[in-house]
């Protein structure tokens, strides 16, 4: 016979007796059997981990010193949460939608009537031919990444939604197009703010034709600055907003590498930039002299509204992917910007705010400077498509139907399954370097190169997934782990429980490295892990993205921390994107335990460190919520 498969304790599945928390417990975060059942090993040898090992270079110590003061601070407890407001100002609640009232607005028209690719297929290969760039096709690519996608109401209180997802629907990140002449929409380079309420652009400056060395850029191609509002998030979340910022960064991204694709353009990550470079692009310069206090503070502070700039992508045709970027000239360029005729004053958000202050010393720290002997756009890989292993699980659904119908879930029903090979699909679409499902050579997992990951290829992969197996008809119960950068492996071994088993489970596709570790019921863990929250257990399954932490720290500099968090939100939108595409539902999980997750894993030390959760099953919806159109919305301000 063959050996009984190995099942996780069932001290770590079932209720205790724990006394653990029976003195330590504050009244704010609820007593839960469950959390007795995630603490209950604790006499093990990988109990109550050291705190994080501080490892910094000697260039900037000051900087990643204060990255891990924040990531430790920030960290929720089952005894204790991060810092944030007691209860919600609802007068001061953030205007969801900044404007630049004074600039002109160039309305984007309404929905393209052209056909849209099944949104399978553009994970096997780009459109062709590519786009051309237009009036229209600018439209269609915030249309299908940004914008609004519908209004909800009930009794009093109307909301709209977004496109791309965020953390309690408060949407921080602003984008702006910085392109070239464009038909029908300007006679000049220019630079504008799109504004998703009114699916129009805010022009905020003309550029001369003087500021851009000729094919300075790709033919056709152009940038989408991203930025980031941290009032916004800040005003419900507290201290842990930076965090959540960051993961509606990588939504942003991987929201705009998938519009771009259905048009057959390619994105790419303009890494070699530094920030000074990003605020002139996006003309957020003048805003950027806020004073950070000593400590939290509360009252009128209209310059915490300010935005801080992410990044800058390069969008360009899918056929041009070997082209090249002359970063000096474009970081002289930009550099430049200083000097040209802003339009507009942005609007105010809120009356009065509350200033986390640990945010602003963070995001002061993580700033990048240029790296101007980077010449030339070199590092881009080749697409590689992603194996469709099974292609029944997909429901025909075009990319245009899956993006513009996307939902975060609020509840889900306890019910729904999956099938086991479905779920290999949709882990096949959460790897980094595509997959060979298919009769195609097998991959090995590294290089960020498939969609919509390769707009991130300035690094490789530094995210994997703790998965907690609920409903998967075919698959045991239990804890799962994926691989997505497989020179990790022998260190994830290494690093986690000595007990896991480590083994491929039945009917996985060969270059699918996911892995077994415990068969059981984890659905109480879950649950638990997750603040308490039963949307981590009513899935089909939940996950934690562990990043390798401490190490891309360390060999890169404090300025790969927000990059952390925008691969879990890249790895985010394809879980959203993925469950839709299949029939279910699925929402991020940005509360979780910190420390315990990685008890649980056996993870010491800050080597790993859980970012974000996930979760995707069976939705319930709320009937008594109606639905209204994007456009026209509304004729209201927030």
């Amino acid at each position: 016979m063959p050996p009984s498969p190995y099942r996780l304790p069932s001290r770590l599945l079932t209720a205790s007796s724990s006394s653990f928390f029976r003195h330590s417990t504050p009244t704010s975060v609820p007593r839960s059997t469950a959390t007795a059942a995630v603490m209950s090993f604790s006499s093990s040898p990988h109990s109550t981990p050291p705190p994080p090992a501080t490892v910094i270079p000697e260039a900037d110590p000051g900087k990643l010193s204060q990255v891990l003061t924040y990531h430790n601070q920030t960290k929720h407890a089952m005894h204790k949460y991060a810092r944030g407001p007691h209860g919600l100002d609802w007068a001061n609640q953030p205007n969801p939608f900044r404007r630049y009232p004074s600039a002109p607005l160039l309305p984007l028209g309404g929905e393209d009537s052209s056909s849209s690719p099944l949104y399978q297929s553009i994970f096997e290969s780009l459109p062709s031919p590519p786009r051309s760039l237009s009036k229209s096709s600018i439209s269609q690519l915030f249309y299908h990444s940004l914008a609004l996608s519908a209004w909800k109401t009930i009794g009093s209180s109307t909301w709209s939604l977004r496109v791309n997802p965020s953390s309690g629907n408060l949407h921080p990140t602003e984008a702006y197009l910085i392109a070239p002449p464009i038909e029908t929409l300007s006679d000049s380079a220019f630079v504008a703010h799109y504004a998703p309420k009114e699916h129009s652009l805010e022009v905020r400056a003309s550029i001369p034709s003087d500021f851009f060395p000729r094919n300075l850029l790709p033919e056709g191609s152009f940038m989408v600055g991203i930025s980031s509002i941290f009032w916004r998030e800040a005003w419900k979340y507290g201290e842990r907003a930076f965090r959540y910022c960051n993961h509606d960064v990588g939504h942003a991204i991987a929201a705009i590498s998938i519009a771009a694709a259905e048009l057959g353009w390619d994105v790419k990550l303009l890494d070699e930039l530094g920030f000074e470079e990003l605020e002139r692009l996006m003309g957020l310069h003048p805003y950027q002299d806020f004073p950070i206090p000593d400590k939290p503070m509360k009252g009128r502070i209209p310059d915490i509204e300010f935005e801080h700039p992410d990044c800058v992508l390069l969008v360009f045709p899918g056929e041009l992917c070997d082209s090249n970027v002359n970063y000096q000239e474009l970081c002289a360029a930009a550099m430049r910007f200083d000097s040209l005729d802003w339009k507009g004053t942005p609007n105010s958000l809120s009356k009065e705010h509350v200033c986390w202050d640990v945010i602003y010393r963070t995001a002061e720290a993580v700033k990048k400077q240029s790296s101007l002997e980077e010449a030339g756009f070199s590092n881009i890989e080749p697409f590689q498509g992603s194996g469709v292993f099974s292609a029944s699980s997909y429901k025909g659904f075009t990319v245009k139907e899956i993006v513009r119908k996307r939902r975060s879930a609020v509840d889900m029903d306890g019910v729904t399954e999956i099938d086991k090979n479905t779920f290999y699909q949709i882990m096949l679409h959460c790897l980094p370097s595509g997959s060979g499902s298919g009769g195609k050579q097998q991959r090995r997992q590294k290089k960020q190169s498939a969609l919509p990951f390769r707009a991130l290829s300035s690094w490789d992969a530094e995210v994997h997934a703790a998965l907690f197996v609920h409903r998967v008809d075919g698959l045991p119960k239990g804890l799962y782990f994926l691989v997505r950068n497989e020179d990790h492996l022998d260190e994830l071994k290494k690093a986690t429980r000595p007990d896991f088993k480590w083994e491929k489970p039945e009917g996985c596709p060969d270059d699918l490295p996911l892995y077994e570790l415990g068969r059981g019921d984890c659905q109480q863990i879950s649950k638990a892990l997750s603040c308490h929250q039963d949307i981590a257990s009513d899935g089909c399954f939940s996950l934690g993205m562990v990043a390798r932490f401490e190490p891309a720290l360390r060999g890169k500099g404090a300025w790969m921390y927000p990059r952390l968090f925008w691969e879990t939100g890249v790895l985010g939108q394809v879980l959203y994107l993925e469950a839709h595409a299949v029939g279910v539902s699925a929402t991020g999980i940005g509360c979780f335990f910190d420390d315990p997750v990685h008890e649980l894993l056996g993870l010491r030390g800050s080597r790993f460190q859980s970012l974000y959760h996930f979760t995707v099953g069976g939705p319930v919806l709320d009937k008594r919520i109606m639905s209204l159109p994007a456009y026209p919305g509304p004729d209201m301000d927030s």
